[in-house]
């Protein structure tokens, strides 16, 4: 492969981010639609034919199992062989097959087992109860959460100073308890997998230099989606010999609420210097008045590192902002905009509505089974994550090792064979005072049971090791076909007459296609099974759903990161919602509400329309709202208003103050709702709500800095504005 074959369509930028020197670190800051995912493939593709890199010696990290499937495709089309041997996938992926790859240095046996964030719940719901930690003052989620945070710092319980914190105590406490229970259980969470092959390549100087010469490059993608421990683990893999190639966009860092840190990017300059930092500024996808639009947003943000998108693909429509009376009013507009597009030929595919909260879409779905427009709520349940699916893998798991004691909780009594919680827990306590695994103690104290409690479990132990010799020969698609039909899962759905029991029969016919799609790695120091209940593990800590054919998608602002649509619907643009309530006094949360409105935006492709509400019920309460500061952030050059269907107009964001001016739909003399006044002590405010006429007129105001006041007319001497 020559040299322009690697660069040919690609702009100055991007072919200058490709073909950098291999002697020098580089952060590509790449604005949204810039084309980062090509950038990365082709310098790989560079540094493999061009460089005479050996594949092995690459590491490529990327943040969802989709992004990293895509990336070995590419690959492998723009390289025309296979690229197994070489370390493509995400933080999680890689650590874990680390981990495989050296378990004895790390402490665990071959035969960890990977808990997903449901199990995780479980076992540390247990471990309360077992230790009378009260739920109802420490609730289980945000123990969990406490555990998984210290994790993604790279903190263990022996490091963490409680001083007089009631909370931290009691949830450190359980940290120690969960962390003993999976050194006993040979468990590893997916935080866990992070901070476990961190400690693993720390505490051992051959195997970490090994690796640090092992891997001549290592790229990382949406750097600025990096955690405390993930900047580590790179950092640690850094020599100084090797090359460290980050590709991110500091304007769409939008996850810190799970633990990603924007300054991991800011600090990259100090921390690996010399570095060499290229702007991907040119954009594919959006029209030049969304881009507009989108960079005066994010202008408004400081500590930005700078860029501004462009394209040369023309203004393309303005942004249309619809102001709405109700969340009713607002679905009604969003929908039927939708079925005009539908009616011109548009795919219902084509169009997005983005929301900041999931409680918001229940407006848009009535409304769309109204106008019976297909529809599909995006960010549901992964397949890995069905419980049927769980299920099935469970008993896959006890196939291959019977020691698995967590997936011997989930299925011994699924389907029912009469096993009861009591039953569990005599199980439990035997094990634990025996040290052996719940299905030897099983075994062992069956005999001691009531006839009944003593058959059943008998019965679950006898049927596994039945499955486990008469499944040995058996490839892996083979296996979980049988163990579909003799676990008594499939019979299960057959005999089950609720609506959701199709669907999940047809979800399980659909794992036995997943394991004959499974593509085994040789270079895995895993056999097949387990390669695959690891793909099926690691997979649910990943990507949502992808998108449904011909169906209008609808979905958080969140969930729609690194996707696109020729029609957007960016809606609940109001304060206290978009941006929310809680980052209003924290310049930081601030930042990062806006940051996600420019993603938000930024996902159109040729039609952005914003929307917001003067009223709504939300949360089981009717709320009164200003516009989105947002909304003033854009300027006038670029918007569309678009006239409510009752006859009010948009009015001019830039006006300071002005709020709904139009919308008189009921009046008492000057007062009526809607009307912005001014009084002298609590500023500018809009009308709600009246009583009563002339002097003696109660009046609902809503302020914008005091709240919500109801004033009698004789005295408020309000000034209508």
């Amino acid at each position: 492969m020559n040299l322009s074959e690697i660069t040919d369509g690609l702009n100055d930028e991007q072919s200058q981010s490709v073909t950098l020197g291999d002697a020098q670190n580089a952060l590509i800051l790449a604005g949204a639609g810039s084309g980062k995912t090509r950038v990365l493939t082709h310098r790989i593709a560079y540094l493999v034919t061009q460089k005479n890199t050996q594949t092995d010696a690459i590491l490529a990290v990327t943040f969802t199992n989709k992004a990293a499937k895509e990336m070995r495709e590419r690959l492998e089309v723009l390289l025309r062989r296979p690229i197994r041997s070489m370390w493509v996938g995400t933080f999680h992926g890689l650590a874990h097959r680390l981990l495989r790859a050296h378990p004895i240095e790390a402490n665990l046996s071959a035969q960890f087992q990977i808990l997903d964030q449901q199990d995780q719940f479980r076992i540390v719901k247990r471990l309360m109860k077992e230790n009378q930690v009260d739920e109802s003052k420490f609730p289980v989620r945000k123990i969990q959460w406490f555990i998984n945070q210290q994790k993604d710092e790279g903190i263990r319980p022996s490091d963490i100073d409680a001083g007089y914190n009631y909370f931290v105590k009691q949830s450190v406490k359980v940290f120690e308890l969960y962390e003993a229970h999976c050194k006993a259980n040979e468990l590893i969470d997916f935080a866990e997998l992070l901070v476990r092959s961190y400690e693993l390549l720390k505490n051992n100087t051959e195997l970490l230099a090994h690796y640090q010469n092992r891997f001549e490059h290592i790229l990382v993608d949406e750097f600025q989606d990096t955690n405390t421990i993930q900047y580590k683990w790179i950092k640690l893999l850094s020599s100084g010999k090797n090359q460290i190639f980050c590709v991110g966009d500091d304007d769409q860092s939008i996850y810190g609420w799970r633990g990603a840190k924007i300054e991991n990017i800011q600090k990259l300059e100090s921390d690996f210097h010399p570095i060499q930092t290229i702007r991907l500024e040119q954009n594919y996808r959006s029209t030049g008045n969304i881009l507009g639009a989108s960079n005066a947003l994010i202008a408004n943000n400081s500590n930005r590192l700078g860029k501004s998108l462009w394209t040369d693909a023309g203004d393309g429509d303005l942004i249309d902002i619809y102001e709405a009376r109700t969340e009713i009013d607002e679905a009604d507009y969003v929908v039927s905009t939708i079925q005009k597009y539908i009616d011109d030929g548009v795919l219902p595919n084509e169009c997005a509505i983005l929301y900041r909260s999931n409680a918001q879409s229940r407006g848009f779905e009535e409304r769309l089974i109204k106008y019976n427009i297909p529809y599909v709520i995006y960010g549901g349940l992964r397949f890995f994550e069905r419980a049927e699916i769980k299920d099935a893998l469970c008993y896959l798991r006890l196939m291959e090792t019977s020691a698995d004691n967590v997936a011997f909780e989930r299925v011994v009594n699924f389907p029912t064979r009469g096993i009861g919680n009591a039953t569990i827990e005599k199980v439990r306590e035997f094990a634990a005072t025996n040290h052996t695994t719940l299905f030897q103690a099983s075994i062992e104290i069956s005999p001691s049971l009531p006839t009944r409690a003593s058959n059943a479990l008998i019965g679950f132990t006898q049927l596994i090791e039945q499955m486990q010799d008469e499944a040995k020969h058996l490839d892996l698609s083979e296996k979980v076909a049988y163990l579909i039909k003799t676990s008594g899962l499939i019979e299960h759905y057959s005999n089950d007459k609720t609506d959701k029991a199709g669907s999940k029969k047809e979800n399980l016919e659909e794992l036995i296609a997943a394991a004959k799609q499974y593509v085994y790695d040789d270079d895995s120091d895993m056999n097949e099974v387990t390669g695959f209940i690891s793909l099926a593990s690691l997979d649910s800590s990943g990507d949502t759903n992808a998108p449904e054919n011909q169906n209008v998608q609808l979905m958080t602002i969140h969930s729609a990161k690194g996707l696109e649509f020729p029609n957007v619907f960016l809606t609940g643009m109001e304060e206290d919602l978009f941006p929310s309530r809680q980052s209003k006094d924290e310049p930081h949360l601030l930042d990062e509400e806006r940051r996600l409105c420019y993603v938000g935006m930024t996902r159109a492709m040729k039609k952005l329309s914003l929307s917001f509400a003067i009223k709504r019920f939300l949360h089981g309460q009717s709320l009164y709202a200003y516009p989105s500061r947002f909304l003033d952030e854009i300027p006038s050059e670029y918007i569309n208003s678009v006239k409510q269907k009752f006859g009010a107009t948009i009015q001019n964001y830039k006006e300071e103050d002005t709020f709904n001016q139009d919308i008189q739909p009921e009046s008492n003399g000057q007062i009526s709702v809607g009307k912005t006044v001014k009084h002298g002590k609590f500023g500018f405010g809009t009308v709600l709500n009246f009583e009563g006429e002339g002097d003696s007129a109660r009046i609902q105001i809503k302020f914008k800095q005091a709240g919500t006041k109801w004033l009698i007319a004789s005295y408020a001497n309000l000034e209508f504005v």
